[in-house]
């Protein structure tokens, strides 16, 4: 299966970080061949941090790796729901029954 690690994002996905952690997130990337991040303590996440982890997952294909989204916080579902990009991640979204009331 290869090598792998699992990142935990514990900052919000937007504008006013999106640099930093794409450094963060590519330097992830380069030693393994999957990347499994959970974002399940991102609280706030834009637009910026969806390009992000757009972008995360299109450098892994890039290289013939795999990024998941291993666990996902509210925001993240939120978002990744709102732009219907579940489906390009291509990981299980998780709906609690008290979110979807």
């Amino acid at each position: 299966m290869g090598t792998h690690t699992c990142l935990s994002i514990d900052r919000n996905l937007t504008i006013y970080n999106a640099a930093g952690l794409k450094d963060e997130l590519m330097a992830a990337l380069a030693p393994v061949d999957r990347l499994d991040l959970d974002l399940s303590r991102v609280e706030e996440m834009d637009t910026a941090g969806l390009q992000l982890l757009i972008l995360t997952k299109q450098e892994a294909t890039r290289h013939g790796k795999a990024m998941r989204i291993v666990e996902h916080s509210p925001a993240v579902r939120e978002v990744i729901d709102f732009y219907n990009m579940a489906a390009h991640f291509g990981d299980p979204l998780v709906i609690l029954a008290a979110e979807a009331a």
